[in-house]
C-alpha cells in the first residue's frame, strides 16, 4: 500500500516521499533502478519487470545497456505509467565519483521527463540497495538534484519519491528536512 507521507511545493511543482512499492505509482514514468546490462535483476528492477510484463525486458534488450550515470527509456507494459525510466546508479566502493554519478542518473531522468514533456515522475532511491549506496549519503544527492531542476521552469508538476520500508523514508525525511524545512 502507498502512502504520501511529506510534500514540499517547489516553484508550483509538487514534491512528495511516499512510502510503498513503486509499481502500485501512477504516473507518466516511473523510474527502475536497472543494472548497466539491462538484464533485470531483484530489487526494485525484479518488481518493475513482474508487474510490467515481457515486453519492457524486450525493449531492453534491443537497446542493449546503459552507462552508469545514465538511463534510457522504454514502455512501461501493464504498469500504470507510459515510461520506465531504467536509470545505472553507481555501485558504491567501487565505482570512482559514485556521488557525481548517483546525481547524473537522476538528472538524466528529469531531462528525459523534459524531452517528453511529462507531467509525473517516481523514483525509488537509486544504489541504495544491492548497489550498496549508504542512505543517509544518496538521499540528499537526489533531493539536492531534484530540487535544482524544479526550481527552474519545468513541464513536471508532480516529482515522487517512493522509498520501500521504513529506514529508506527516514533517511529522505531527513534530508528533506534539512534542505527545505516544512513551513509551519
Amino acid at each position: 500500500m502507498l502512502e504520501q507521507r511529506e510534500t514540499r511545493t517547489i516553484n508550483g511543482v509538487t514534491l512528495a516521499l511516499m512510502q510503498g512499492n513503486i509499481v502500485e505509482v501512477e504516473a507518466d514514468a516511473i523510474v527502475n533502478a536497472a543494472n548497466s546490462a539491462l538484464a533485470g535483476g531483484g530489487g526494485v528492477d525484479g518488481a518493475i519487470h513482474r508487474a510490467g510484463g515481457p515486453q519492457i525486458m524486450e525493449e531492453c534488450r534491443k537497446i542493449g545497456g546503459c552507462p552508469t550515470g545514465s538511463a534510457v527509456v522504454t514502455t512501461a507494459g501493464r504498469l500504470r505509467a507510459k515510461y520506465v525510466f531504467h536509470a545505472v546508479g553507481p555501485i558504491y566502493g567501487v565505482d570512482r565519483d559514485a556521488p557525481r554519478l548517483l546525481a547524473s542518473a537522476y538528472q538524466r531522468c528529469l531531462d528525459l521527463a523534459e524531452q517528453y514533456g511529462l507531467q509525473s515522475i517516481a523514483f525509488p532511491s537509486l544504489s541504495t540497495g544491492a548497489y550498496g549506496y549508504p542512505l543517509d549519503e544518496a538521499a540528499p544527492i537526489a533531493l539536492r538534484t531534484i530540487i535544482a531542476h524544479v526550481q527552474k521552469p519545468t513541464s513536471l508538476k508532480r516529482v515522487m519519491l517512493v522509498l520501500y520500508g521504513e529506514e529508506a523514508y527516514r533517511a529522505y525525511a531527513r534530508a528533506l528536512a534539512a534542505l527545505l524545512p516544512a513551513q509551519q
